[in-house]
């Protein structure tokens, strides 16, 4: 599956959610329609993505919006980033700051919601899907080591973070995420 492919998907997710039906439900409806191989595929593409956005200054974006960010809050955050869509999630990857015009964050910064961007499930759908149509979740984590097997992938872990940052000292912040900072960070001295 290629990438276009792959936020293609995301796309028809994110137009069929509504109120009643999150975008992590839409996205399993539309993963269920395809075949398993395309559901790896598309497990494949979407670690890529999620991966691509391992990076100290995207953490710090996260940590910003969260109020603190864990590792495993981190992994949640970049799924978010994901489930945002194309347009927004490329536009977090060349300049984390850029989330300070978001929607969602900024009434999250008002409103002192600190799940803003944040969503778990979306690192489940393909194992969602992949159960419905399969009919046991576990096959879906043999299938994908199979799968991970018979590819020639990169190590996970061997990503290049860039320049590790001290996310408690306000001043730091605010140089390096100037407008995530004037949201999130209003009654910091500086």
């Amino acid at each position: 599956m290629d990438t276009s492919e792959f936020w293609t998907i995301v796309d028809a997710a994110r137009s069929a959610s509504t109120a009643d039906k999150p975008f992590a439900e839409a996205l399993v409806d539309e993963l269920a329609t395809r075949a398993k191989d395309d559901i790896l595929r598309y497990q494949e593409r979407f670690d890529e993505v999620h991966g691509a956005v391992y990076r100290w200054d995207v953490w710090a974006a996260a940590y910003l919006i969260g109020g603190g960010c864990s590792d495993d809050s981190f992994m949640d955050f970049r799924a978010g980033l994901i489930a945002l869509g194309r347009d927004w999630y490329e536009r977090a990857a060349a300049c984390p700051d850029s989330l300070a015009e978001h929607p969602a964050v900024i009434a999250a910064a008002e409103g002192q919601n600190d799940e803003a961007v944040f969503y778990e499930d979306v690192n489940y759908a393909a194992s969602g899907a992949f159960k419905r149509i399969a009919g046991d979740e576990e096959d879906f984590y043999e299938a994908w080591d199979k799968y991970r097997a018979s590819r020639d992938s990169p190590e996970q872990g061997s990503e290049d973070m860039g320049e590790e940052f001290d996310f408690d000292d306000p001043n730091e912040m605010r140089r390096r995420l100037p407008r995530l900072a004037a949201l999130y960070l209003r009654d910091t001295p500086q």
